[in-house]
């Protein structure tokens, strides 16, 4: 199917961060768009508020009357997310509808379009909208579909007059198979997504065959150490994009970009950790690549305000220090840390985590209690299912009998806050992918009122 002869799109799964940025951009494009979800949250009430119909009915009757029957003009995209037995998706199969992945429908989009795209199991949210808002602040400009809310605008979508595109390149259900890149970043391969993949060779091999979709003469980003073969970035090797002279400036990250041909002095970042001055490295690599000046780059980098989720600062006042992050993953829980205690050496870490996963959670139960045992004080919430159904023996009881630290604890998702205003933490982490963003607000509200 042709992106000029889509007329009507329904989403089904329309809540999903990459979905939500897809109907905007058809939404944009004029096309008339509708959509399911099972949850009405923050994100769907903002769609709804753009023009978007949506139904949280899982019912047949429930589908707009321009979606009853099949149209050669209409296009209907599902996440894998949604279960087999939805009666909205098998209204859609039977009736002989065209059904497109998410994955797919990128593809379509970035089919004729220069396309950048991110690509790793952590790390390629950060990475892709610092290069959407590098290419969008200096005035090059580009369209861009993001896995987060970008604070600076505040969408997960951006709008370019050019033709670039930039992608997050996703690897779970090897989804990122469907994109040619012209640039390519791929910022980290650690086994994720083993549910899918059963190990990490696997997961490596689809890495590889992305590698390989790139264009002939394009330009392929890794992080140095990885098992690929390109342009090597780090913060800490001397890699052919590296930084150097890291150190914190009023709790920004400052440090200098050099490739060997171009040194940048003194760029600042407000997003904390060695991690981000990493992908801060890659997306500057993408930038130069393009031809864009050194000095509206370093603008752009200081501009930065990130992502939501992102290390997101909550509270910041004599008494607390409040920050969230999505980190699911144990590298990306160890990064965080490492950020949280590089800015705040002094004070005593609470950390809340919401288990993502019961695949996850059992596959690296160890790496997360090793983890998780190097904060002062630990919460655990119950594992957040997501997609999938519970697995004998693996509970948020047996990471925490792991983790080795005489501060830790199992609390109820609904006794959480009332806990934590019985403890007044100086320091508070929430980490975790599932539902445990809906804390954020209630615990932001409960440490400045203590």
């Amino acid at each position: 199917m042709e992106l000029a002869n889509i007329n009507r799109v329904y989403f089904v799964g329309i809540g999903g961060i990459g979905m939500s940025a897809l109907a905007r951009y058809f939404a944009k494009r004029g096309v008339v768009v509708c959509g399911y979800d099972k949850t009405r949250t923050n994100l769907t009430i903002e769609l709804e508020r753009e023009g978007i119909l949506i139904t949280y009915l899982d019912e047949e009757s429930s589908i707009s009357v321009c979606f009853q029957k099949n149209h050669d003009d209409t296009l209907v995209v599902y996440t894998p997310a949604i279960p087999k037995n939805s009666n909205i998706l098998n209204h859609f199969k039977s009736n002989g509808f065209s059904l497109k992945k998410r994955s797919e429908v990128l593809g379509i989009i970035s089919q004729g379009m220069f396309c950048i795209a991110v690509a790793g199991t952590h790390g390629k949210t950060t990475t892709s909208s610092m290069v959407a808002h590098i290419l969008t602040d200096t005035g090059f400009g580009c369209t861009a579909f993001l896995g987060g809310i970008t604070s600076n605008y505040n969408s997960n979508v951006l709008f370019g007059k050019n033709n670039v595109v930039v992608v997050e390149a996703d690897e779970y259900d090897r989804s990122f198979l469907t994109l040619h890149p012209d640039v390519a970043v791929v910022t980290s391969m650690d086994a994720d997504h083993l549910d899918i993949y059963g190990d990490e060779s696997h997961l490596h091999e689809s890495f590889h065959l992305f590698a390989e979709q790139l264009k002939t003469d394009g330009k392929l980003f890794v992080k140095d150490g990885l098992p690929l073969a390109g342009i090597t970035y780090s913060a800490t090797k001397n890699s052919t994009l590296k930084a150097s002279n890291i150190h914190v400036e009023n709790g920004n990250f400052v440090f200098d970009f050099e490739d060997g041909y171009t040194t940048i002095k003194e760029l600042n970042l407000a997003m904390p950790g060695k991690h981000n001055v990493e992908n801060a490295v890659a997306a500057i690599g993408v930038a130069l690549s393009l031809g864009i000046h050194p000095k509206s780059i370093k603008k752009a980098v200081a501009s930065f305000k990130g992502v939501k989720r992102r290390f997101e600062k909550q509270v910041n006042t004599a008494k607390h220090i409040y920050i969230d992050d999505y980190a699911h993953h144990p590298e990306e829980l160890r990064a965080c840390f490492d950020a949280v205690k590089q800015l705040h050496p002094d004070k005593k870490l609470t950390v809340i985590f919401q288990p993502h996963l019961f695949t996850r959670t059992r596959d690296f139960a160890d790496d997360f209690a090793k983890v998780l045992s190097t904060a002062d004080d630990v919460i655990l919430l119950e594992i957040y299912p997501a997609r999938e159904l519970p697995i004998d023996g693996v509970n948020s009881q047996m990471l925490l009998d792991k983790i080795k630290s005489s501060n830790k604890e199992l609390c109820g998702k609904d006794l959480v806050v009332q806990h934590i205003k019985n403890k007044n933490p100086e320091l508070l982490l929430t980490v975790g992918a599932g539902d445990i963003d809906t804390l954020v607000e209630p615990l932001k509200n409960a440490l400045n009122h203590a």
